[in-house]
């Protein structure tokens, strides 16, 4: 039996993205495109690595973090065949390109799927999700993407229009339920504080600078302090004298680490900041206030510049 991981992942979502799947360190492949969605990147790592396999008398089980990829190769492809590829609200199903050819390569094969918890330490999600990363990360930056020696070095992974979807990407949605006809869920109290600070957090980067000093007037509490990743200390007043009318880059990708509760009206919110080669870990501390919430105090440190890691 083959044990292999598949994942995948969108800076953005949709933005660069990668897709990898992994057997061991022998046995792996990875890929992506400059623009795509998470979802898109999970299906692809089950595609390659059921073609990769496909000639081998084995069976498969395929390890996923993704409920949306396990339900649509085990539980929806025959309903939304027979729909004629439609939803139950018959609108079109999305990523019909990389499904159809999931459902050819599953027939006639014996393939089991199994959900893993995603970043919980399993050995082989873990792998697979470095790989998948890498490869979104590298189309972001422009770099090689390191495709990995397929099954045994003996297959060439394929990232050519016939296996990557046709047309443009899937748009990102925050309700999966409204894209994939899973079952309505309401977000939990942390999943909307989050949505909203991150919401604020790009009002403060916003490449448009009087947008951004807006942001600045409006969001920084009176008593702001930074400790910012320069290793300068910044307060609102500072910030508004020595405000740098330069435009930033198009976009700063937010990757959020967590969120933790201090009260019903203080919350700490942790992120990690991507722009362009510059990469840095930040901590934001946000207070309810009237009239919404305030930033209270941030700190910035900087991890890469230029490709060197500090």
């Amino acid at each position: 039996m083959i044990v292999a991981a598949a994942d995948g992942s969108s800076l953005d979502n949709p933005g660069p993205a990668g897709w990898a799947w992994y057997v061991d360190d022998h046995r792996w492949a990875a890929g992506g495109w400059p623009r795509g969605t998470n979802n898109m990147g999970e299906l692809m790592a089950v595609l390659d690595l059921l073609r990769s396999t496909a000639d081998l008398d084995e069976p498969l089980t395929i390890l996923c973090d993704s409920q949306y990829a396990i339900n649509c190769c085990t539980k929806w492809l025959p309903g939304w065949k027979r729909k004629g590829w439609r939803k139950a609200d018959g609108k079109p199903v999305l990523n019909r390109d990389l499904l159809e050819q999931i459902d050819g390569q599953l027939r006639g094969r014996k393939v089991s799927f199994e959900w893993v918890k995603g970043h919980a330490g399993h050995a082989l999600n873990e792998a697979a999700d470095t790989r998948a990363r890498a490869a979104a990360t590298a189309f972001r930056d422009g770099t090689p993407v390191d495709r990995g020696p397929g099954m045994g070095g003996s297959d060439a992974v394929d990232d050519s229009p016939r296996a990557a979807p046709r047309g443009e990407p899937e748009r990102a949605e925050p309700a999966q339920s409204e894209l994939f006809d899973l079952p309505e869920t309401p977000a939990s109290p942390d999943q909307v504080l989050t949505a909203e600070l991150v919401r604020l957090e790009r009002r403060l980067v916003d490449p448009d600078p009087a947008a951004r000093r807006a942001a600045y007037l409006e969001l920084l509490d009176d008593g702001f302090v930074e400790h910012g990743a320069s290793g300068r200390m910044w307060t609102k007043g500072r910030m508004l004298a020595e405000f740098d009318a330069t435009e930033l880059p198009r976009r700063v990708g937010i990757e959020i680490l967590g969120l933790l509760r201090l009260s019903d009206d203080a919350v700490i919110l942790r992120w990690r900041s991507r722009s362009g080669a510059r990469i840095a870990l930040r901590v934001s501390v946000w207070g309810r206030r009237q009239g919404g919430w305030r930033l209270l105090f941030h700190q910035g440190t900087l991890v890469r510049e230029g490709g060197t890691y500090r």
